[in-house]
């Protein structure tokens, strides 16, 4: 074993323990530390047996293991541990040390500890760790941003561990400055709430109105995972609706419908706002959790408030390829909401995102990793300055050919009683960027009613603001003009 590891990580939980075996069967030394020392001599004979792992049992001797100049990981929670670990951490690490935090933190704490760490001579890279237990240990896709010096130090550990395409790619390269990788990761995370939505609308409808039960269910997942769709969540959905409980009975139906979430997609949701981005899809995924997790009221609504009496009568199997084309047009603004929102943030904040190159680090390891992506890396590398991908070649013939089905799931839906708010939002969204002339006139001219907030016209050019005195009364000033 080399006197000197390659890299420390600190927190021995199910992403770090797996993260730290990776590293070490790539050929890199690894030191490990762990808040609750009993964590580290557990790891140490367990799954860190006989490996090239250095186990410590303070933070002075983890640091004195490391090569210069030093790296070392945070795999905890984030938030306050985060910041307690690092002033913990600075009074034994030196100039050009770096410190690595790849837990989910949320992007202003990433700009924030950047220039901290910077202003004290040390380096920071707030990273996305994307994968679960199995990418963490077989190959995740990472997506590190922070100071830009530091990229090169842990490029050759960070791309030998990353999943790689089929080419050899790695699924990890370098997103941007201060907390453009968390941001990226942020991003990725709405974006798999949306997909985990629209999967779980397609669901509730062959169940509710198609009347199909698990097995029935299966096979169409993994059938639709042999085509466009493909994707580890349409992959693993199938392979849950195949699980059997003890008692014979598909698991699936055994668990309560509440879903819990950490916070990524409401941070996603409340980036979109700040920056005014139309993000609704996986704003009404958010939202769906919220209201999933509202068990007991749902239940007593459910003995007041009655169901649709309309029953479907099409077609079984072209009702099933309508679903399919109204899980692919969703999946298809989801991403484009989800892109706006990375170009607004980086002309926002100043960042240099090569958006192919997202989708590349997409494309394997991590939870939303599709065939798809492929065709998102193809779009920019067409045109580099898209500004929707719904104006690319693919993605607009796609979505123009999903519509007819897309528009009847969601009116069989409705007529069912059938609630699919990520896919209805969807539509709502596409049928709204395709509108040349949309209703917001008349809530200008109301807004100057109510508040002499001014308007722009039709026939003078962009910029310049009018207001009327709508009832004789108002007078001629007006309000400032701004937008928040």
């Amino acid at each position: 074993m080399k006197k000197f590891a390659d890299i420390g990580l600190i927190g021995l939980a199910v992403m770090g323990e797996n993260l730290v075996l990776n590293m070490e069967s790539k050929g890199f030394t690894v030191a490990v530390f762990n808040r609750s020392l009993e964590k580290i001599d557990q790891f140490m004979k367990d799954r860190g047996n006989n490996k090239n792992i250095i186990g410590t049992h303070s933070l002075e001797e983890f640091v004195r293991t490391l090569e210069r100049p030093r790296k070392v990981m945070l795999m905890v929670k984030a938030g306050k541990p985060v910041d307690e670990f690092i002033e913990l951490l600075i009074p034994y690490l030196e100039h050009g040390d770096i410190i690595i935090d790849g837990g989910n933190s949320h992007f202003p704490d990433s700009n924030r500890r950047t220039a901290y760490l910077e202003s004290k001579g040390l380096l920071f890279i707030g990273t996305g760790v994307s994968g679960g237990e199995e990418g963490a240990l077989r190959g995740p896709s990472i997506m590190p941003g922070g100071s830009p010096a530091a990229w090169l130090l842990v490029k050759p550990i960070f791309q030998a561990i990353a999943a790689k395409v089929s080419d050899g790619t790695p699924c990890c390269d370098w997103v941007g400055e201060n907390g453009a990788g968390h941001f990226v990761k942020m991003v990725h995370n709405g974006i798999e709430y949306g997909d985990m939505q629209i999967i779980c609308e397609a669901y509730q409808v062959m169940r509710d109105m198609l009347g199909m039960k698990a097995e029935e269910i299966h096979l169409v997942f993994k059938e639709w995972n042999e085509g466009d769709l493909g994707s580890y969540l349409i992959e693993i959905t199938s392979d849950i609706f195949a699980f059997r409980d003890a008692d014979g009975t598909a698991l699936v139906d055994n668990i309560l419908d509440a879903a819990g979430q950490k916070g990524t997609g409401k941070w996603t949701g409340v980036a979109a706002l700040d920056l005014g981005v139309p993000l609704t899809l996986i704003g009404e995924a958010v939202f769906a959790r919220c209201l999933s997790s509202q068990k007991e009221e749902r239940v007593e609504a459910s003995k007041l408030l009655a169901t649709p009496s309309h029953a479907f009568k099409g077609e079984r199997e072209l009702f099933l390829r309508h679903l399919k084309d109204a899980l692919y047009g969703s999946k298809i603004v989801s991403y484009a909401q989800g892109y706006l929102l990375m170009r607004a943030a980086a002309k926002e904040y100043g960042w240099n995102l090569n958006y192919g190159g997202i989708a590349m680090m997409w494309r394997g390891g991590c939870i939303i990793r599709s065939n798809f992506l492929d065709k998102i890396r193809d779009a920019y590398m067409l045109n580099n300055q898209l500004t929707n991908l719904l104006l690319d070649p693919f993605f607009s013939n796609t979505i123009m050919d999903a519509q007819p089905g897309w528009r009847n799931v969601i009116s069989e839906a409705a007529l069912n009683g059938i609630p699919v708010p990520a896919m209805s939002s969807a539509l709502a969204y596409f049928d709204g960027f395709r509108t040349a002339n949309l209703p917001a006139n008349l809530l200008q001219a109301q807004r100057d009613y109510f508040g002499a907030h001014t308007y722009e016209r039709t026939d003078r050019p962009r910029g310049e603001f009018f207001h009327t005195n709508w009832t004789g009364r108002g007078g001629e000033t007006s309000s400032s003009t701004y937008n928040v």
